[in-house]
């Protein structure tokens, strides 16, 4: 499927729980609420979990791993049977395209002690995997990665019941994704974990895990230790989750470049590790409103009201950037539109996502007439010139393909995103709600 995106009419409306005007449920948190209510002890109810491309590997390895599940609608229900009640599966488990999957299940087969080869696409293929298995290997896990520290990985069965080592271990950069694979394995240490980053990330899976009765701390001095619980049983979830923020990232940047353009999202995360995009255009000259609410699950929920903004360039680097690592292809559209340059540094981490995000980037926005410069840790976008009609490809990428659509929205004549059915991976009613919003888009066959 291709998309055609024509510019001139703004975006209005309020965005919340009408089906066909709704952000997917969070994406990060759908990956952790299914997993970890496999490792409970009971049924879990998961309320607006995110069914999606990138979610279902997910679900299909529960499911290989002889964990039943029903999923009815947006409604997840799970029954888990504890820490040792995964079994091995017959064959490898694909985890498609998605990372998460694969980190996540990495340290919940090593809690588990259960044989499994855990594999995906050429695209995970691609993407580097020692950063969890060197740390893994110190716990005693038996885990062995493929040439040059790449999926396949391969974990070996240990002897039931024997316990891991506790880690006290300090990552070389900041992932949520590998401190929670450390943290999911450390519930099989025999003692305290003590993990480190040089700032902090995201910590989704600390909340969820203290909302299942297991004993987290963390410190301002962005330092996390985990006590496995005794005996080793986690509380099943009964929770729903709010709307995916890195989703909403896109609809706030369109109504941002697209004059006329004013809306209300409504039940959105808000978790300050994933909201650093806000703080950057808040930077640029936005006009963005932000209402927190209560916390739902453990997690900050909230509303975003936003208007049409004349942006202008800024700079974003060090902790900033880790708060907003999924969220840079809806910020380089921001920054194309935004007068003078904007400066990017710090976030070599994208040039391993689903795509190397900072050289695509470039190639598909100069094929736009935007004038972007790439480094190896970050890039410069000059704005405020005329984004020009034309055809783009995403590299299979999902962010860079819903990137590209709204850069359409304001462009000097109709932009065409080819293969951008991969936009289903993570926000499956995308084209929907812009559409509903008032955006001229038509898909194309």
């Amino acid at each position: 499927m291709n998309l055609r995106v024509t510019p001139g009419s703004p975006l209005v409306g309020e965005i919340g729980d009408a089906p066909d005007l709704s952000l997917p449920g969070d994406k990060s948190l759908s990956h952790r609420a299914a997993l970890f209510a496999a490792l409970a002890e009971g049924e879990s109810h998961i309320e607006n979990f995110q069914v999606s491309g990138v979610t279902r590997p997910m679900l299909a390895a529960l499911a290989a791993l002889g964990i039943p599940w029903e999923l009815q609608d947006a409604t997840l229900r799970i029954q888990g049977f504890g820490l040792q009640g995964l079994k091995p599966p017959a064959g490898f488990i694909d985890c498609g395209n998605s990372a998460t999957t694969l980190r996540l299940l990495a340290g919940a087969l090593a809690a588990a002690g259960i044989p499994a080869v855990l594999d995906g696409s050429p695209g995970l293929r691609s993407r580097p995997m020692g950063r969890i298995v060197a740390p893994l290997q110190q716990m005693g896990v038996p885990i062995e990665a493929a040439a040059g520290d790449t999926a396949p990985l391969r974990l070996s069965a240990r002897l039931r019941g024997e316990r891991l080592k506790p880690l006290d271990y300090t990552l070389p950069q900041a992932s949520a994704q590998v401190k929670s694979c450390l943290l999911l394995a450390a519930l099989a240490a025999d003692g305290v974990t003590i993990l480190r980053e040089p700032v902090p990330s995201r910590d989704h899976t600390e909340r969820m895990l203290r909302a299942m009765g297991v004993s987290v701390i963390q410190t301002d001095d962005n330092t996390v230790s985990l006590t496995p619980p005794s005996p080793a049983r986690l509380l099943p979830l009964q929770v729903k989750l709010p709307g995916d923020f890195s989703a909403a990232a896109f609809l706030i940047v369109a109504a941002l470049v697209t004059p006329g353009s004013s809306l209300v999202l409504r039940g959105v995360g808000l978790n300050p590790g994933r909201t650093g995009l806000l703080d950057a255009l808040v930077s640029m000259g936005a006009d963005i409103q932000v209402c927190p609410l209560a916390e739902q699950g453990g997690e900050p929920l909230g509303e975003i009201r936003v208007r049409y903004s004349r942006l202008h360039g800024a700079q974003v680097s060090g902790s900033l950037g880790v708060r907003m690592i999924d969220e840079f292809p809806a910020l380089a559209i921001a920054a194309a539109y935004a007068q003078g340059r904007t400066v990017v540094k710090d976030v070599a981490e994208l040039r391993y996502k689903e795509s190397d995000r900072i050289s695509a980037l470039r190639q598909q926005l100069h094929r736009l007439g935007v004038q972007m410069d790439e480094q190896p840790d970050g890039f410069s976008i000059l704005g405020g010139q005329s984004i020009q009609a034309g055809s783009v490809e995403p590299a299979g990428d999902h962010r860079l393909a819903m990137a590209l659509a709204v850069a359409g929205l304001a462009a000097a004549g109709p932009v065409e995103v080819r293969q951008a059915d991969v936009i289903a991976e993570s926000f499956p009613q995308f084209v929907t709600v812009l559409k509903g919003l008032g955006g001229r888009v038509e898909c194309l066959p």
